[in-house]
């Protein structure tokens, strides 16, 4: 469905079609009212009852072909789907306005209505996560069917241009993906070690602490790190921070590489201070005044009142920010790129250069392979654990958040 057609049949069929039905409504339910009567139901409901009788076909219709399109199942020309539509549209609409009388309950008509719509947008919701998992999933098997998935789990050297096929069809052990996730867990954690203590403490003082005047100057410049590019962050990381780390490992007898692991983790977690500050200090502020009150009203000082009571209470909200963070870093590729580069180096040296699962899905998806080759599956096969590993992660954090929101609701 191209552009033009879109826009033929939102503004010239299906927006006039909507505008007709919902004056054609209000105006025949102003004729049937008595004006005189004490309670009456508002015109512009009997309007929108109309405009969505008309939308249920029209949406099915378009829905439906839009679907065989994508699927390749069947070539439906788009004009006979805008007819199509608009002619099932204007005599569900037709039926619509004829059942307008008085005594309809279109109140309780519109509320039906309105729960199929969020039931809809839950189901698209749910429907498009297990299509991406499927996506995954299905690739990662013929990947997998190539190279050992023990050995791609547990094996220490990542290097699929020199990897060959063997006779019984699959590829030799260089494949192993523990130096990817090694660099990532390390950078991620770096990134964590920066944002989850500084945006902590920036939400406890902005919440607690800190005056009017100073939280409506202060709040919206730490939110101002959150608008930044990545790509931006990654020249700040390769410019600036990954020269002085290797100048302060030289002052103190080290040797840092230029590509080191330590710049794009601390880099990252400047990135996500604001969203682990942002998310905090909205949780902090949410708890009850009447904990704190009643905590220094037995005498505990501020402080005291905010580990033992303000904190516990909110600490649900502060695990998901931190979940949110970790994702996040998780997921950030272009920093990594520019500042720790592509070597899949299996150490616990962070002044060495690593590289993410993120970087080698992206640099596995965009070179000359062929698509069904070990080194282009490979992305499917390392984006598949990464997603059982951060389903783990969620169903850690949901436990953790649960066992505390009984204890303190």
């Amino acid at each position: 469905m191209t552009t033009t057609y879109l826009a033929q049949y939102l503004f010239a069929g299906f927006l006039p079609l909507a505008l007709f039905g919902y004056l054609a409504g209000r105006r025949k339910i102003r004729v049937q009212q008595d004006p005189n009567a004490r309670y009456k139901a508002s015109e512009n409901l009997f309007g929108w009852y109309a405009v969505t009788r008309m939308l249920l076909p029209a949406v099915i219709v378009s829905a439906g072909a839009t679907v065989l399109d994508l699927f390749d199942l069947m070539e439906v020309p788009w004009p006979m789907v805008a007819a199509t539509a608009l002619l099932l549209g204007a005599g569900a609409m037709w039926i619509g306005l004829k059942a307008i009388n008085p005594g309809l309950r279109v109140r309780t008509a519109l509320e039906k209505t309105i729960v199929r719509v969020l039931l809809l947008a839950s189901l698209i919701s749910i429907l498009t996560t297990i299509g991406i998992v499927l996506s995954i999933v299905f690739e990662a098997v013929h990947f997998f069917r190539i190279v050992d998935f023990w050995d791609f789990l547990t094996g220490t050297t990542w290097n699929p241009d020199a990897a060959t096929i063997g006779e019984d069809g699959s590829a030799q052990h260089l494949f192993g993906s523990v130096p990817l996730f090694a660099g990532t867990f390390m950078i991620t954690a770096i990134a964590m070690c920066v944002a989850i203590p500084v945006g902590l403490f920036s939400a406890i003082c902005m919440s607690e602490y800190a005056s009017l005047r100073v939280r409506r100057v202060a709040k919206p410049a730490l939110e101002i790190l959150a608008g930044i590019p990545t790509v931006v962050y990654g020249f700040f990381a390769a410019i600036t921070v990954s020269p002085f780390i290797v100048r302060l490992a030289e002052s103190v007898g080290l040797q840092a590489d230029f590509t080191n692991a330590l710049s794009p983790g601390l880099v990252m977690g400047i990135m996500i201070i604001p969203l682990v500050s942002s998310l905090s200090d909205d949780v902090i502020s949410s708890v009850p005044q009447s904990l704190r009150e009643g905590s220094l009203a037995l005498g505990a000082y501020p402080s005291e009142t905010i580990k033992r009571v303000v904190l516990p209470a909110a600490l649900p909200g502060i695990v998901s920010a931190c979940l949110l963070a970790i994702s996040r870093a998780v997921g950030e590729t272009m920093i990594v790129v520019m500042a720790a580069g592509l070597q899949p180096n299996l150490t616990w040296n962070p002044l060495e250069g690593m590289t993410t699962v993120n970087v080698r899905i992206v640099d596995a998806l965009t070179g000359d392979q062929a698509f069904d080759s070990p080194e282009t599956l490979a992305a499917f096969g390392l984006g598949l654990v990464l997603l059982v590993l951060t389903l783990c992660l969620n169903i850690v954090s949901l436990t953790v958040i649960r066992k505390f929101r009984q204890k303190y609701e």
